[in-house]
């Protein structure tokens, strides 16, 4: 039986990951994942760990209490961050071909990242009316994403993961790949042929394998690139199709609910 054994979610943009063990589903795939994003203070250009490795160092928290975000990072003092009016300090961004208009989260903020950073940035956020279309060429028009490059949520197999660490020659982590969802039970890349699964009373269509980059030879925990290129070097070598290295698959959920770890996953096609 394969089961849901990783949940996670990513509140900033290639920030620090966040373990859950539950979570709802909304309009945009996990609440609270990959709303809040670094930009680029003079030109709105979207900014992640392939440039500022040290961006994996940022803890991001969401605080109910609050109704915000909590920003952590070595040598710094917390931060809380309130959610900004979605039709309020609009800013341009640009996320790979999407030009956006989202809400600045304020001087405070982008002060802090900037220290941090040691770049003049912003802090935006993403209100679900102002999510982008997925591309249209795997989802129906009206399917929406947040700040995530291509798709809501990322799932992969543990079997696949063992199956590259071997390869590799060293335990592989898995969150060198950011999934939201980890399966285990299942055989070695038995996701590639998957269509539509279920877990709990949410049913997920499978739309397309994730191709991957530089960011997955960075440590998740210390920021530092692999000088051999691995894990990606390896990839390329057996899991390449038209010069991508593909791991992983990205899903669009069908309807909301709870995901909780643990829960059983069905394939239904």
């Amino acid at each position: 039986m394969y089961s849901l054994s990783e949940l996670y979610r990513y509140p900033v943009k290639s920030t620090a990951y966040e373990p859950l063990e539950s979570v709802r589903l909304d309009a945009l795939g996990l609440e609270g994942d990959r709303r809040w994003m670094v930009v680029e203070a003079s030109n709105g250009r979207f900014l992640t760990q392939r440039l500022l490795p040290q961006m994996g160092r940022i803890e991001a928290r969401w605080q109910d209490d609050f109704h915000g975000l909590r920003l952590r990072a070595p040598g710094m003092q917390d931060i809380f961050v309130s959610v900004p009016e979605s039709d309020a300090n609009l800013r341009g961004v640009l996320i790979w071909r999407d030009m956006l208009q989202v809400p600045d989260a304020g001087d405070e903020a982008a002060q802090w990242l900037s220290s941090f950073l040691g770049r003049d940035v912003r802090l935006v956020q993403m209100p679900e009316q102002r999510a982008r279309q997925v591309d249209t060429a795997y989802a129906e028009p009206g399917e929406h994403v947040h700040f995530a490059d291509g798709f809501p949520l990322l799932l992969i197999g543990q079997g696949s993961l063992d199956d590259l660490s071997a390869k590799v020659g060293r335990p592989l982590e898995m969150l060198r790949f950011r999934p939201n969802l980890v399966v285990t039970g299942a055989e070695p890349f038995a996701e590639d042929g998957w269509k539509r699964i279920r877990i709990g009373d949410v049913t997920f269509k499978v739309a397309k394998p994730c191709s991957r980059c530089i960011l997955t030879t960075i440590d998740p925990h210390t920021g530092e690139r692999d000088a051999a290129r691995e894990p990606l070097a390896t990839l390329l070598g057996y899991r390449n199709v038209n010069g991508e290295a593909l791991f992983g698959q990205n899903l669009l959920a069908e309807n909301r609910g709870e995901l909780k770890l643990g829960m059983p996953v069905e394939v239904l096609e």
